[in-house]
Parts: structure tokens; C-alpha cells; sequence
């Protein structure tokens, strides 16, 4: 499909930043949303922050806005729930749909959907309650623990026994009641974005620390980006199919991101998808961008086009 390309930023109207919110990812969120907000700002876009409470719907209606790009990590933001609010008051938004977004926001259903689908992804074990531990030390050790329902890698641990498994279930259960054990796989991992239909260029990801988490992701000097990969072409293209495939399964549409790993065998295992990612500096999909020839001001209004149509 192609999708109409906006030469005047007066065709968007008046555009609201949503940034912020009350999940464990605001402060993200907020860098996220200034960079998008000057870019716009920069490109002559009629832009403004909300920071959406509960009265966001009253304000986007009494502030004359035509449109909302979304840059809400997390709950209330990313898992369908903001979006399903802007659609009832009929206001376009970017990126993903109810649907897509609250699949993309539940870890383990959105693994359920690709392996019934034929995608690849590693074994994993729910844990409601302490009851379920032994199923997940049964998958064998080690294991990636992670919260269901949180991004940013908040609440993650890798565990090698099960004392471990036990403190590490604990820990995650802080941020959600559900809490996913899977299967470690021991391999480079890597991340494509996707705007629109178009699969950008990939990131292959190197950190010091145990797994690419929090401080990895947002504040670390030691992360190291790749991008070209070092892939061959024909290998690199066929993870870009897989992931539009993972993207497109899932319901997510506009932009994103979908994250993968390879194992010893160079066997694919899907992870996980971002409909709303991160827009900092230390951030991949503004990375894959600029390998692709866009810089960011180009990326946000190419993302912003994704609201066309919408509403």
C-alpha cells in the first residue's frame, strides 16, 4: 500500500505530543516525546505536549487538535488503551490500533499468536502464583524472567537455578501479576524497525552486562550499535520478512520495532514487538533510520504520516 506523503505541514493540523503518563516508563516516555515535539516543532508542525490524566480526552476536544502522536511507553499508552480512547472521540492517532497494541503489549499472548502462526520463538512458561515454578525450572536453566505487561526491560532477570528462578519471580511480580520464564537463548540479538511496510536496515546489539537491559538501553556508554549487522544481505533480508511477519500476525501497523535473537545454530527466536518505541538518543529505531538514509526530523514526520487516514 502506499501511503500518501504530506508536503505541508499544515495538512496535519494541530498535532498533540502525548508523552509522559503514569507507567513505569515516564521518564523514557517524556524524553521520547521533547525529542518528537522539537522535531515537529523544527519542521513547522503545530505541536504541543499532552501529558495525558484523566481529563485528556476534555483537552485534546477544548485544544483544537486534529491529531495525536503517540509516544506513551508503556501502560495506558501502549497497550491499547489510550488509543481506544482517542478512537471514540474519532481524532487520529499514530502507529498501532487497539488490537496491535495490546498484543504487542502482552508478552506471552503475543508469543501464543506466533507460534500458532509458524513463527518462530522460544519456549516459555506463565507463572500466576509460586505454583508454578517447577513448569519453568523444567524448561531448564538458564531462563529469561520478565514481566508480561512492561517494556524497557524493567523487572527482567536471567536465572541459572532455581533459588534464582524463585527471587527472580518475586522481584517481577512487583510490577505485574504475570510473569513470563523463558527459555535463554545463548546468541546475538537483534532488533528491526519497521515504518510503515518497509523493514529498516538491522541493529545487532552488544552490552557488557548480562542481557541488553534498563541501564543498557538508556544510559550506558559500554552499549555498542551495529548497523550494517555484518549479516549477509540474503540473511539479513530474510529476518526483515520475519519480522514484518511477526509485525503484521500481531495486528500492529505504523511503526515499531520487533526484536529477535539467533542461537549457536543461527536458528531465529522472535522476542518481542514495541508499537510505541523509544525516541531518545540512546534509541534504535531514530539508529536504523539514519542507516536507511533518514535522519530524525525525517523519521517523526514519516511516523506522523501514519495518523493519514485514521479516524
Amino acid at each position: 500500500m502506499t501511503r500518501h506523503r504530506v508536503q505541508d505541514a499544515a495538512e496535519f493540523g494541530r498535532v498533540a505530543v502525548l508523552l509522559g503518563g503514569a507507567a513505569a516508563e515516564r521518564e523514557i516516555s517524556l524524553k521520547s516525546g521533547r525529542a518528537v515535539l522539537e522535531a515537529l516543532r523544527r519542521q513547522g508542525v503545530d505541536a504541543e505536549p499532552i501529558d495525558p490524566e484523566a481529563d485528556v480526552l476534555e483537552r485534546l476536544r477544548a485544544g483544537g487538535f486534529a491529531r495525536a502522536f503517540v509516544v506513551l511507553h508503556g501502560r495506558g499508552g501502549e497497550d491499547g488503551q489510550i488509543q481506544g480512547a482517542l478512537e471514540r472521540i474519532g481524532m487520529p492517532y499514530t502507529g498501532s490500533g487497539v488490537l496491535g497494541s495490546a498484543l504487542g503489549m502482552d508478552k506471552h499472548r503475543c508469543k501464543r499468536l506466533w507460534a500458532g502462526g509458524g513463527l518462530p520463538t522460544a519456549e516459555a512458561v506463565l507463572l500466576r502464583d509460586e505454583d508454578d515454578l517447577p513448569a519453568a525450572a523444567a524448561l531448564g536453566f538458564p531462563l529469561m524472567i520478565k514481566p508480561v505487561h512492561e517494556g524497557s526491560s524493567i523487572g527482567m532477570a536471567k536465572v541459572v537455578d532455581a533459588a534464582g528462578l524463585a527471587a527472580a519471580w518475586r522481584e517481577a511480580s512487583a510490577f505485574d501479576t504475570l510473569v513470563l520464564a523463558e527459555r535463554w537463548i545463548d546468541g546475538p540479538e537483534y532488533t528491526c524497525a519497521i515504518l510503515g511496510e518497509e523493514a529498516l536496515p538491522l541493529i545487532r546489539l552488544e552490552t557488557p552486562n548480562v542481557f541488553y537491559d534498563y541501564e543498557a538501553k538508556y544510559s550506558a556508554d559500554t552499549t555498542r550499535y551495529f548497523c550494517p549487522c555484518g549479516l549477509e544481505p540474503a540473511r539479513e533480508h530474510a529476518l526483515q520478512s520475519l519480522a514484518l511477519d511477526a509485525f503484521e500476525q500481531a495486528g500492529a501497523s505504523g511503526w515499531g520495532r520487533v526484536d529477535l535473537m539467533l542461537d549457536a545454530a543461527g536458528n531465529p527466536f522472535l522476542l518481542e514487538i514495541n508499537t510505541v518505541p523509544g525516541m531518545t538518543d540512546h534509541s534504535l529505531v531514530p539508529i536504523a533510520a539514519r542507516a536507511a538514509g533518514m535522519d530524525f526530523e525525517r523519521l517523526v514526520w514519516r511516523i506522523l504520516e501514519t495518523s493519514l487516514g485514521r479516524g
